[in-house]
């Protein structure tokens, strides 16, 4: 045992397991890629106002959940606990807006870090696969990232999660209802700190988990009977695009995220065999962010995928993913001589792109072959000095038993063709 352990509310991705992760970052990765998302990588940390400004000062995120340090400078740096205010921010910086072919549509992967209490899908070091579609303002595009996110849970082979849907109304109407709402709110039996947060942003107290919380909103004020004209008209049109496209979604008014940049469409995809921790992923249309991060006008929208929380939706199912095997091809050799000439054709193999391996350090024939049986070999390669002297090696098929000699120099095509 190390003396060093993975810190509290953190993990460790370690094989086999982290070939689930790999398989479920490529599947949510994989029609973004197919529908002009160009790949972005930002920084682990940022300057703490980016997130201030973007996620909000008022959100539990920025209050209480950031990874904050001071470097040897001064500055006030955060671990990044969301990626949407740090892939607009490189965008920015790098122009990529003034390219002149709008919206810009990027999408990323990576670790994300949040102090909370640590719990069965709440980590304080997650990982998620995000898509952001910048500088258009188009419903078309709102319902095009919610079908891209439910075809890659499909394709992964999910069947049981919703896609939860809301419009939060934009800069003219939604200050109408959060007069509404804080005249309403204010009457309740709330805590103080529930009280400065109806002062702050009121609603976000409709999302607040608490049964005797909920049981005090049943009157509250709607948001669907505040919206304006083209907020109406933006949303209906989402909703029947998701509905042409055959996208089944649950109309959900009392649904609005926990950050403070969302404007109009907003959505959850959620999984019930997740217990308290739900939602798989999220996000919504955010017009507004550049403004407030000091960029121009440029209305956008974006989605973040959970890939923890994917994964122990596949489990909840039952969902046993495709992998494919870590090795096809394991090499035996039986002397040093055998160990140059193997190792040649392990070589030969793996710039053909068969995944081949090797029985590193010597060991006997019964201790190389357990290896290769717990590889998952499809085929194993053994060669001893009567072998080389006779030009060949025995090729064994794992799952037949099998074994047969075929001449050395065309073992490797020999098992490329095989292996197809």
């Amino acid at each position: 045992m190390s003396t060093f352990q993975a810190p509290k509310g953190t993990y460790d991705l370690t094989p086999p397991d982290s070939a689930k992760f790999l398989a479920v970052r490529e599947a949510i990765s994989a029609p973004l890629r197919d529908s002009g998302y160009g790949y972005i990588e930002t920084p682990g940390f940022e300057n703490v106002e980016l997130f201030a400004r973007g996620v909000g000062e008022s959100t539990d995120i920025v209050t209480k959940e950031m990874y904050t340090l001071t470097t040897k400078g001064g500055s006030q740096l955060a671990l990044r606990p969301e990626g949407t205010a740090s892939v607009l921010r490189a965008a920015l910086q790098a122009n990529l807006h003034k390219a002149g072919n709008l919206p810009v549509k990027l999408w990323y992967s990576g670790s994300y870090y949040r102090y909370e209490r640590p719990q069965k899908g709440r980590y304080r070091h997650f990982s998620q696969v995000g898509a952001e579609a910048i500088g258009t303002e188009d419903p078309v595009l709102d319902a095009e990232l919610i079908i891209l996110a439910d075809q890659a849970y499909r394709s992964l082979g999910l069947r049981r999660f919703r896609i939860l849907l809301n419009s939060l109304g934009d800069k003219e109407c939604r200050p109408v209802y959060r007069e509404a709402l804080q005249t309403f709110l204010r009457d309740l039996d709330l805590d103080e700190e529930t009280r400065r947060r109806i002062e702050i942003n009121p609603l976000r107290v409709l999302d607040d988990k608490r049964a005797d919380v909920q049981k005090q909103l049943t009157d509250a004020p709607k948001l669907r009977d505040y919206l304006c004209d083209a907020c109406k008209a933006y949303h209906e049109e989402v909703r029947a695009l998701l509905t042409a496209a055959g996208v089944a979604f649950e109309d959900d008014e009392k649904l609005v995220r926990g950050l403070d940049y969302y404007t109009r469409t907003t959505f959850e995809f959620v999984h019930d065999g997740l217990g308290s921790q739900s939602a798989v992923g999220g996000g919504g249309r955010y017009d507004g962010l550049s403004e407030m991060i000091g960029g121009p006008e440029l209305p956008s929208v974006g989605w973040a995928l959970g890939v923890d929380r994917t994964v122990l939706a596949l489990e909840a199912e039952g969902v046993e993913l495709d992998l494919p095997a870590t090795t096809s091809v394991y090499a035996v050799p039986l002397g040093e001589e055998a160990r140059r000439v193997l190792f040649g054709v392990v070589t030969e193999l793996r710039r053909a792109g068969v995944a081949a391996d090797f029985a590193f350090g010597g060991r006997g024939l019964k201790g190389a072959m357990k290896s290769a049986n717990r590889s998952g070999a499809r085929y194993t390669l053994v060669a001893g000095e009567r072998d080389l002297a006779e030009g060949v090696v025995q090729l064994k098929d794992m799952e037949s038993g099998e074994q047969s000699a075929v001449p050395l120099a065309e073992a490797a095509a020999e098992l490329a063709k095989r292996l197809g």
